[in-house]
């Protein structure tokens, strides 16, 4: 009649599945085993496109629908836009202008300037990209999840607008090709200056419009033209490299007249009379064909020459063009070693010459190149059509920066070494006959780079186009800024049809404006505040160290993002003071808008986590709420025993504790002296001197609170209770194992650990148990090569993944590995499990080894686990039997033995499989098991305890506070 003998007959097949983890049962409902776990989170990447709330894709059960969204790898999806934007409108219509006003030395040190700024930029932004998951929203979703929402909508406001104007600016620079290079008939207001700017207002609106239709189409059709329009990009630059090599041993036929050193336009013959007859030019200077006609004091005193407009590589102009020549609006372009009579007056309006249409400094052109190293953004706003973004934008990113980088300041070179300085300074070729003067030098046409040029400006406009709204949508969906929320809705597959109407809109203000030069400046400003507000996302979370901030891409620095900050600060007020003071006022008024009148989000920003560390305000701002899951690190109270003499009896506690915080967060050390707080003033404060000492000496930045109370579990509850002021509590406990409760008289100790525990899982605070403390490592180790193992039964918020992260940063763990074994039961299948647990840990990017354990399910269970849990039967059995009645004994006996079986059988072939993989681990870490909720089997719970743990030599038991401390988001 032994319930041990044949105790299988009855029980279902439920239960065999389950006695593996019998000693987990009564807590299945809050902490999952991790096969259901993994399961659930499969599909996490499944994200509707868009920015809306990704953090509540980390509620378990809650099942997202899958994108419809195209699915890009990093060439389509950020490798290519970053070109488009990249190569646009500036570096064929503005970079030879650029390079002739402000010379070759100059003009080099603009672009290298501008361009270590978007390399630096793109560095801290890969950083963040690759710290999580980055769904749609791209640099806005970097900014707002690391500076907070206020700072994230602010400069996402501004950097949509930028990135709007982008759009209008790169069609204007379109329509420029079209009317002044390809079909200059089809102006429809003749005439100069305002009727140019009409017609460029007519035609810009028309391709806005048809771009726009373009975009509502889909994304797709915009990325199956991106491969034309690049092509294109690569055909034109191609053409200049071998024009400008051509150029050193044939003739490009582009003369400039000139008359004295002053330049001339667009001409038929570079004389002043012709056999017998006068020519346009003395027409233009006399104002009569007549000989004797009286002419202009300037074209009488000098004569009309020809000079080469393309020299050659080997000519050995770049002697020339290599200082600068900046000149005021309406002075005519004039070639220095040239001779000339000084003294004539000032040319006229009315004559024939090339004139300055603005005036030119150095700032000016700063302002003016910078937006045409800004398409470094491209890509990550398009992240929530990426199929991996955390790989794609920082792979795509860089290589599209360094392939521009090496375009750019080698053109630099070849425009000054090619081309006259004259021509260089015309910005719109009328020097040559009207060609474009970038395309003088191609081979083995201009057309080459007229068409080419229009195309990639278009292109380069429908990347703004798509992007934009995105971004828009992203900010919308936020809920930050309340009257944007329509412009979160769209099509059924995400296309944002409403930001889209709004950006063209928008756009067409910029249209409208009708100057390129104009619109470029504004832009600088704001790409340039969105840069530097990544810098500086990315050196605060790398300065704070926060737990979360495991970036997959490690070539950066905190002093590499300070110095993008800098740049770019810079920048901003080299290129115009006042552009930079309003576009910080607009930023400033913005904040303060989301601020009052925004919705209240807690997205784990770095703001929040410098929070932590400052003093009283900081502490208001954290009685906010709860701190997110980003900003969860472990707040310690260690709990430490002092003897008769009031030594501590565990310091390694300590050090153990030290080698986890890293001198990061919040450290409380508390203990309790037993007494009255009257008689034992005197002794407690000498207790806390004590601990001062330990922690001084084992380098513990933190606090001490001692507690005098009659009985220990009593102070260590108040403990628990009162530790901390405001958002500065404690969120686990670390204390020691009672590892002489089996030869000890008094049960007190054991008790007071169970109650310890019972305290902790009822205030909601993570618990950390070392055994065998003794045999921990000291700080002054040097650190070993080894393994951390991580043995993950049952989820409980995540705390077994991030503490071995913790530990690798102290220097006596940092030379271990990690492996994570996890296990499998009869239902579930360990090679899925295996895969999504390793994509699991990609995207929390924690490296780590991977391996599932089957355990298999015994029907007979072992004479050894009946001999265990009968010793552990026969210490408690006399005094429980002389409480009962002989029947309410037996019918107990039974329900208590068949239970306590199935936890000793769990323990037991736990311990089996954990000692087995496990043996020359470093470091176990071990899902503790809750105390039992009937407290008559606390004695039988620490015989479990002792079991699962045994044969190893040191453990690390750990139970979670109820709530998640790691998560896959950026």
């Amino acid at each position: 009649s032994s319930v041990y003998i044949n105790n299988s007959h009855g029980m279902d097949d439920d239960e065999f599945f389950d006695r593996n983890l019998a000693l987990f049962e009564e807590e299945m409902d809050t902490r999952p085993k991790v096969s259901s776990l993994l399961n659930r989170l499969a599909n996490y990447t499944n994200l509707t496109q868009g920015a809306k709330e990704h953090e509540e894709a980390e509620s378990i059960g809650e099942k997202k629908k899958a994108s419809k969204s195209p699915q890009m790898g990093t060439f389509m999806g950020v490798y290519l836009p970053c070109l488009q934007n990249i190569f646009g409108v500036i570096l064929f219509l503005r970079l030879t202008w650029v390079v002739g006003t402000a010379g070759v030395l100059q003009a080099l040190c603009i672009v290298f300037t501008c361009c270590c700024c978007t390399l630096l930029t793109a560095i801290s932004m890969s950083a963040i990209a690759t710290n999580g998951v980055v769904p749609a929203g791209g640099s806005y979703f970097m900014i707002s999840r690391s500076l907070g929402p206020e700072f994230g909508g602010a400069v996402g406001i501004c950097f949509y607008l930028g990135t709007t104007f982008a759009g209008a600016m790169y069609i204007l620079g379109a329509i420029e090709i079209f009317l002044m290079y390809i079909v200059p008939q089809a102006e429809i207001f003749k005439g100069g200056g305002a009727a140019m700017l009409n017609n460029m207002r007519v035609y810009g609106s028309i391709c806005l419009l048809l771009m726009s239709l373009l975009v509502f189409v889909g994304v797709k059709y915009v990325n199956k033209l991106a491969s034309i329009f690049l092509a294109c990009v690569i055909v034109s630059i191609v053409s200049i490299y071998i024009g400008a090599f051509v150029s050193a041993f044939y003739e490009h036929k582009f003369d400039v007249c000139m008359l004295g050193n002053r330049t001339i336009s667009s001409h038929v013959e570079c004389s002043k009379t012709v056999p017998e007859k006068t020519t346009l030019l003395w027409e233009e200077f006399c104002h009569s064909t007549e000989l004797n006609a009286t002419c202009d004091e300037y074209f009488t005193s000098n004569n009309f020459t020809k000079i080469k407009g393309i020299p050659g590589l080997a000519s050995g102009i770049i002697s020339e063009n290599l200082w600068s020549s900046y000149i005021s609006k309406g002075e005519v372009l004039q070639k220095s070693s040239l001779s000339s009579s000084h003294s004539s007056p000032p040319a006229s309006l009315p004559h024939p010459y090339v004139f300055a249409d603005i005036t030119t400094s150095f700032t000016l052109l700063v302002g003016i190149f910078f937006p045409s190293v800004t398409g470094i953004m491209a890509g990550s706003n398009r992240s929530g059509d990426l199929k991996d973004a955390q790989r794609s934008i920082p792979i795509g990113t860089i290589l599209a920066i360094l392939t521009t980088s090496f375009v750019y300041l080698s053109s630099v070179v070849l425009f000054g070494a090619c081309i006259d300085g004259v021509v260089l300074r015309d910005k719109f070729g009328e020097s040559v006959d009207g060609t474009l003067v970038v395309g003088t030098l191609a081979w083995p046409s201009p057309w080459v780079i007229v068409i080419g040029s229009f195309f990639s400006t278009c292109g380069a406009g429908l990347q703004s186009l798509t992007g934009a709204p995105r971004l828009l949508q992203a900010i919308a969906k936020d809920n930050i800024i309340p009257f944007l929320r329509v412009f979160g809705h769209g099509k059924a597959n995400g296309e944002p049809t409403w930001a889209l109407l709004l950006t063209a809109l928008i756009a067409e203000l910029g249209i409208l404006i009708a100057s390129l030069d104009l619109v470029a400046p504004i832009l600088t400003m704001f790409f340039l505040m969105c840069y530097l507000f990544v810098n500086l996302a990315c050196a605060l979370q790398t300065l704070l160290r926060t737990p979360n901030w495991r970036p997959r891409f490690s070539y950066y620095h905190w002093t590499l993002s300070f110095l993008g900050m800098i740049i770019c600060l810079a920048l901003m007020f080299i290129s115009s003071w006042y552009y930079a003071i309003v576009a910080m006022v607009i930023a400033g008024m913005i904040y303060k808008y989301i601020e009052y009148h925004g919705a209240e989000k807690e997205w784990g920003d770095g703001i929040r986590g410098l929070s932590l560390s400052a003093a009283r305000y900081a502490l208001l701002r954290l009685e906010e709420g709860p701190p997110h899951t980003k900003n969860w690190r472990p707040q310690l109270l260690v709990l430490l025993k002092l003897d008769e003499d009031a030594h501590v009896k565990s310091p390694r506690l300590l050090t153990f504790a030290s080698q986890l915080k890293a001198g990061k967060g919040l450290t409380i050390v508390g203990t309790v002296v037993p007494g009255h707080f009257l008689q034992t003033y005197g002794e407690a404060l000498a207790a806390e001197q004590t601990l001062k000492l330990l922690m001084e000496k084992e380098r513990v930045k933190g606090f001490v609170q001692c507690i005098v109370a009659q009985k220990p579990r009593e102070g260590i509850s108040h403990m628990i209770q009162s530790s901390g002021l405001g958002g500065m509590k404690p969120n686990t406990v670390v204390m020691g194992w009672p590892h002489t409760w089996r030869q000890s008289e008094d049960p007190q100790a054991w008790k007071t650990f169970i109650n310890t525990v019972r305290v902790t899982t009822a205030a909601h605070l993570a618990l950390l148990v070392p055994k065998n403390i003794s045999l921990f490592p000291s700080n002054s180790e040097p650190p070993t090569d080894g393994y951390i193992d991580v043995w993950w039964i049952v989820h409980d918020g995540g705390m077994l993944m991030l503490l071995p992260f913790l530990l690798r940063q102290h220097k006596v763990w940092r030379k271990c590995g990690m492996r994570i074994f996890t296990v499998a039961q009869m239902e579930d299948n360990s090679i899925q499990m295996k895969k999504d647990l390793a994509t699991f840990l990609y995207h929390l990017r924690i490296e780590a080894e991977v391996e599932v354990v089957e355990m298999v399910c015994d029907h007979d269970i072992s004479a050894y686990t009946y001999e265990r849990t009968l010793m552990m039967e026969q210490r408690s059995q006399m005094l429980r039997q002389m409480r009962l009645s002989k029947s309410d004994r037996e019918r107990e006996v039974s329900v208590r033995d068949h239970s306590n079986v199935r936890r000793m059988h769990t323990a037991v072939k736990l311990n089996e499989v954990i000692v087995n993989k496990s043996h020359d681990a470093r470091l176990v870490l071990l899902n503790m098991p809750g105390p039992p909720k009937n407290t008559d089997g606390d004695e039988n719970y620490m015989e479990f305890l002792e079991v699962l743990t045994e044969g190893l030599e040191r453990v690390l038991l750990v139970r979670g506070g109820g709530s998640e401390v790691i998560t896959i988001y950026s």
